[in-house]
């Protein structure tokens, strides 16, 4: 019987087997599983309490996020869980990962991004892929009664990229164990390509009007971009004319060049582990096999043969299996 996946480099535990939950088989199905059915209720969302944490770029932004399970005695770090692109603390994925993690004893931080859900009334400048100060800036913020443990840390989609970022250029300033990153765009460029393609047109199309409707309601001058956005027919349009321009970003490939964390893998030393699925219909598995993963690094590389975008619905767990993969590996990293 086949473990359903493959490991790059060296990971210090072995995952359980990946299954694709019938009728949820290929690519397609595992992505858009989370978003055509209800959610799985039957465990129960810890209680949670806000938590409001300034930025340090004088902007006067502050992120938003909710802090569950930090109240009882336990020597595991705070597990910080980062959305992707037009998520936030509520969206589907991030509350059932939270939950499982919750369980796992761990005590959990769902950041919202900047400018994403709650957080955007106290910000006036918006998350994008290469954002990675924001969170060295959130984790200085925290009270002391959480961090004193430090921390792991996962990130989804796009927030997974920011991670990685994150990981390679300010990470080691902080007491951080240990990062997963799912589904991330590693590489901006080959991401944007491909979402764009035809078989991908009803996602385009899904994700762009959700951008748009995100940036409008974000702008300061509704009126000056309500006129920038007629202009804007695709996710290039978008991060050429929306994302690039306030954050001193050449025009959109200025910004995929620059802020794609598959050009910084290498500076990082922490210990990472990468999730991705062969069938991922939104990013392409060449980024990843384009890098080297030696088993003596601190990288991991787990890639699984079905699974979608931050789907992984497997038969033999209710929970995702990236979630399962996630508090194996933060656990035996940290018992080593």
């Amino acid at each position: 019987m086949t473990t359903g996946y493959t490991v790059y480099g060296h990971a210090p535990v072995e995952f359980p087997p990946f299954r694709a939950l019938f009728p949820w088989v290929g690519g397609d199905l595992q992505t858009i599983r989370n978003t055509v059915t209800s959610a799985d209720d039957s465990q129960p969302t810890p209680a949670s309490e806000r938590i409001q944490l300034p930025m340090n770029d004088g902007s006067g932004d502050s992120l938003l996020g909710l802090l569950s399970n930090t109240r009882s005695e336990t020597t595991l770090p705070l597990l910080v869980l980062m959305h992707g692109l037009t998520g936030s603390e509520s969206s589907r994925n991030i509350t059932a990962s939270a939950k499982h993690f919750a369980s796992l004893g761990f005590p959990v931080l769902r950041l919202n991004l900047r400018g994403a859900g709650p957080s955007l009334g106290l910000c006036k400048e918006h998350y994008h892929a290469g954002r990675f100060q924001d969170l060295s800036a959130a984790l200085t913020a925290l009270p002391q009664r959480v961090s004193q443990n430090g921390f792991v840390m996962v990130g989804v989609s796009l927030g997974g990229n920011t991670l990685l970022k994150f990981a390679a250029e300010t990470a080691q300033e902080h007491n951080v164990h240990a990062m997963v990153s799912v589904s991330a765009p590693i590489d901006l460029k080959m991401s944007q390509q491909r979402i764009m393609a035809s078989r991908n047109m009803l996602y385009h199309r899904y994700l762009l009007d959700r951008m748009k409707a995100d940036a409008l309601v974000a702008a300061q001058d509704k009126a000056a971009m309500t006129e920038i956005l007629k202009s804007v027919r695709s996710v290039y349009d978008y991060d050429d004319l929306i994302v690039a321009p306030p954050n001193n970003f050449d025009g959109a490939e200025d910004y995929y060049k620059r802020c794609s964390a598959t050009y910084v893998l290498d500076k990082i030393s922490i210990p990472t582990l990468l999730i991705h699925a062969a069938t991922d219909p939104w990013i392409p598995l060449s980024m990843y096999m384009d890098h080297s993963w030696p088993a003596d690094g601190p990288l991991s590389l787990i890639v699984s043969e079905d699974g979608g975008h931050v789907g992984f619905h497997n038969k033999d767990h209710a929970v995702p299996w990236h979630d399962v993969c996630t508090g194996e590996y933060f656990l035996s990293v940290l018992k080593a």
